[in-house]
């Protein structure tokens, strides 16, 4: 899960940048602190409502067509938390009663899964990988969820999308590999843009905060690649290369190698497995 302990890590961890979007980025952070680890919120990603009228609108059909798909995948809680918008969990949960509704409710992680139940959906209803599972990811919900396809079975991904890319744009991550693999069982996959992903505005505290957690005393804590591709755009100057980053994918780790950080952590991406890591790795400040 985690690289071999290298002796040139820093015993102390003076500064631990946590840069999911908020309001998660706080609740883990207070987690951490709760810890007595050295945590700041600071996100890299701003989810919104979709700021394009035509996803708007495919978004509100969507809500209400949802229940007539065999399988509709949410690929993180934002995107749950956003498609159910405006839905009471008994209204949800009321529709899948009806009998009707043949709909599974597809999850890549324990988080998601966590939000449907939210949401409304039954227990039941959702498919996701073991809580113990290396991964948290397309490749590792596949093979559960494989069994239940058969040709002309409608699955919908519900996902979010970048401020500016295409309206029609689905793919990203592992999902294009996932939509390949549905389409392969003969399969129609059909996508809804729950959420908009945009670049934060940062205060001036923020920006001095990300300026002063630079050097081997520093760590950041990245959940996705665009987060690493905002930091370039917001901090284009900083030099990364004594600062440790902690990711919860190997492909967020490839990313973050990318961006220059000379130090990777890999970790499973909960926040049990994170703390796990940080303890193997650095002492409290």
């Amino acid at each position: 899960m985690n690289r071999a302990p290298d002796p040139r890590r820093p015993a102390r961890l003076s500064r631990l940048i946590v840069t999911r979007p908020a309001p998660e980025a706080q609740r883990w952070a207070e987690a951490l602190c709760q810890r007595a680890w050295p945590a700041h919120a600071l996100p890299l990603i701003e989810i919104g409502e979709p700021s394009d009228a035509a996803i708007l609108r495919a978004l509100q059909e969507w809500r209400q067509q949802v229940f007539r798909a065999d399988a509709a995948m949410f690929v993180s809680g934002a995107a749950v938390t956003h498609f159910f918008a405006g839905m009471e969990p008994v209204q949800v949960a009321s529709a899948l009663a009806a009998g009707s509704a043949p709909t599974r409710f597809w999850a890549p992680g324990p988080a998601t899964a966590a939000a449907l139940q939210e949401a409304g959906v039954p227990v039941d209803r959702i498919d996701a990988p073991a809580q113990d599972a290396l991964q948290f990811d397309s490749e590792t919900l596949w093979p559960i969820v494989a069994p239940q396809l058969h040709a002309g079975a409608l699955v919908l991904i519900a996902r979010g999308i970048s401020s500016g890319a295409p309206v029609d744009a689905v793919a990203g991550s592992g999902r294009d590999w996932l939509i390949q693999q549905c389409l392969a069982a003969g399969a129609r996959v059909e996508a809804c843009v729950a959420y908009e992903r945009r670049p934060p505005v940062w205060t001036i505290g923020q920006q001095a905060l990300a300026r002063s957690a630079v050097g081997s005393d520093a760590a950041w804590l990245f959940s996705s690649s665009e987060a690493l591709a905002n930091l370039q755009s917001l901090v284009p100057q900083a030099d990364w290369q004594h600062t440790f980053a902690l990711a919860t994918h190997p492909r967020i780790a490839q990313s973050a190698h990318a961006t220059g950080f000379g130090h990777v952590v890999t970790s499973r991406p909960a926040l049990r497995d994170v703390m796990l890591v940080l303890e193997s790795t650095w002492s409290h400040a």
